[in-house]
């Protein structure tokens, strides 16, 4: 590994010159802006606004911008001048317990390596004294031009520095939480830890980065010019919706141990879940309530044609003594009705009569 700055690890009256190499590196894809009509590169020039042209870069300087909005220049001779005890030197300053430091504050990560034979036994003592003593050393260091704080511990043998934020560079959690208090049941919390323990620990080794996976197979198959075999991406359900806590944890410990998830566990028990948001609660009680309300006046159903026809029958049979009948529709054949009231109709209607009985 290649390293980035040399220098020096400050332990008391010992100085443990070292090498100071990056272990992360960054694997993300990168891409480049294009002009999509012909695919040219879109570049950056840097332009000097007042004149209105390209500056190259040995013209370059830094300057800082006052609140009124004017710059004021800062050569790198004003930067050297400034005490910086810690330009070659990393200082600690403290060694303390692994928890507390936050991790909030973890920035980042490099490596330090021995600069040369003699300093082989002072780095190995450091080494093996953050060891036996399970504590890690707080130090002060200067990188690219300001000074930072830091954090030495040992991983596989090796000494590591941890760039640590500021503690006032770390913003308050303040009204980050839930607006409304949430009540959790014992038995959710049971229900919680047997998930945990089901899902145990992993392997960190063997998480990867399967969109980034993606990505290049995608890449790689444009350039071979063929289809990118991309799938559709899957359609998300809406959200909004209240879930039975309970019915979701079990399923989750079902899940984990390979047991195949009860469908039927969330039903009746909507009442007994505590909902992460009201909001939801009061929407659900709203609409039992308008079903609790509309259910006594719920229609009957509507009758079949038998029915309808068996009734209309015996309107058709009932005749006055002049021959009309009552049935609306039907004064046509009312007219055929004889003196005595006997009527074609009413014949014909008898059969139906006796349908309907």
């Amino acid at each position: 590994m290649r390293s980035i700055w040399n220098g020096a690890v400050s332990f008391g009256m010992v100085n443990i010159p070292i090498k100071l190499m990056s272990a992360t590196e960054n694997h993300a894809v990168s891409f480049r802006q294009i002009h999509t009509e012909d695919g040219g590169r879109i570049r950056y020039r840097k332009v000097c606004e007042l004149e209105d042209h390209e500056v190259p870069t040995a013209e370059i300087g830094k300057g800082y911008e006052d609140a009124d909005g004017s710059v004021v220049p800062i050569t790198d001779d004003d930067l050297a001048s400034l005490p910086l005890p810690t330009a070659k030197t990393i200082e600690i300053v403290a060694f303390v317990p692994a928890d507390t430091v936050d991790p909030l504050q973890m920035d980042t990560s490099y490596y330090l390596s021995a600069d040369g034979v003699p300093a082989a036994k002072p780095y190995t003592l450091l080494r093996e004294a953050l060891k036996r003593s399970e504590k890690v050393a707080v130090a002060r260091f200067a990188l690219r031009g300001r000074e930072r704080l830091g954090m030495l511990r040992v991983v596989d043998d090796v000494i590591a520095l941890h760039g640590l934020l500021w503690p006032d560079e770390i913003r308050a959690a303040d009204s980050v939480g839930p607006d409304s208090e949430v009540k959790v049941r014992d038995a959710e919390l049971d229900l919680a830890d047997a998930l945990m323990d089901t899902l145990g620990e992993v392997d960190l080794d063997s998480l990867h980065d399967d969109y980034r996976a993606a990505v290049e197979e995608m890449i790689a198959a444009k350039v071979e010019g063929g289809d990118t075999g991309a799938p559709e991406p899957a359609a998300q359900e809406g959200g909004g919706k209240v879930i039975d806590l309970m019915a979701a944890l079990e399923n989750s410990v079902r899940a984990a141990r390979g047991e195949k998830p009860d469908t039927d566990a969330s039903r009746g028990r909507e009442a007994e879940v505590t909902p992460i948001r009201s909001r939801g609660s009061d929407t659900k009680s709203t609409k039992s309530t308008k079903s609790t309300t509309k259910s006594p006046t719920r229609k009957s159903a509507p009758r079949t044609p038998k029915e309808a026809g068996g009734k209309k029958s015996t309107a058709t049979k009932k005749t006055t003594a002049a021959g009309k009948t009552t049935a609306a529709g039907k004064s046509t054949t009312a007219k055929k009705s004889t003196a005595a009231g006997k009527s074609t109709t009413a014949k014909k209607a008898t059969p139906r009569k006796k349908t309907s009985a």
